[in-house]
């Protein structure tokens, strides 16, 4: 089952999957917020573990400004895909980044386990655990159901936002439009024209291009 923190390579990307089960496929929906409200976002994530794929479809507000984005990456090529739907329009761009693979990190610790609600009735409450740890001098806290090993929400600490809520929902193992992994056919198969910046986790997620 996907259990997911969602970080950045000097803000780190790191994937969780609980207990080392590898999740070949899956689509989660997350909000996320930051300590210093420059950012807010709403986004549905695929994950394809085998190919590796991640599609990212956002809409939230940095800085005071809104943003919509929608970003197709392709590991295994180093590149990446900005999408306009709506627009038919398309930019391929050199991706900076490694794929990580869904696994806890080796030094995560669980705090402990508790139940959200209520214990005192059947169908009331829901029993998670929580587990910390420190992956490159960054700080993280991450909640993930007992049964399942779904993810509920996780913290992370950054230098530039403080600490980072990721809140999860709807998760869905298995993707029902798998062509949502694959380019448009609209999107070109060159790289966009010298001069465009290769693109890293913080720009693409935080929009800081």
């Amino acid at each position: 089952m996907l259990c997911v923190l969602k970080t950045f390579p000097d803000l780190m990307v790191i994937h969780i999957l609980c207990e080392r089960q590898r999740c070949k496929q899956s689509c989660i929906l997350f909000l996320q917020s930051t300590q210093n409200e420059k950012l807010w976002l709403y986004a549905k994530y695929f994950y394809d573990a085998l190919g590796q794929k991640v599609r990212l479809t956002e809409q939230g507000n940095y800085q005071k400004k809104p943003f919509t984005y929608d970003a197709l990456l392709l590991f295994r090529e180093a590149a990446m895909y900005e999408i306009d739907d709506k627009a038919r329009t398309c930019k391929k761009k050199p991706l900076r980044a490694d794929f990580h693979p869904m696994e806890i990190p080796i030094n995560s610790s669980l705090v402990g386990q508790a139940v959200l609600g209520s214990s005192s009735g059947v169908g009331q409450g829901l029993l998670v655990n929580t587990w910390t740890g420190n992956l490159s001098g960054k700080n993280y806290v991450t909640t993930f159901t007992e049964i399942g090993c779904i993810p509920v929400n996780t913290k992370y600490q950054t230098q530039e936002y403080g600490w980072v809520l990721t809140d999860f929902f709807n998760n869905v193992i298995g993707i029902s439009d798998p062509g949502q992994l694959n380019p448009p056919d609209y999107c070109p198969t060159e790289m966009t024209a010298n001069g465009e910046q290769s693109e890293d986790f913080t720009s693409f997620f935080f929009k800081l291009q």
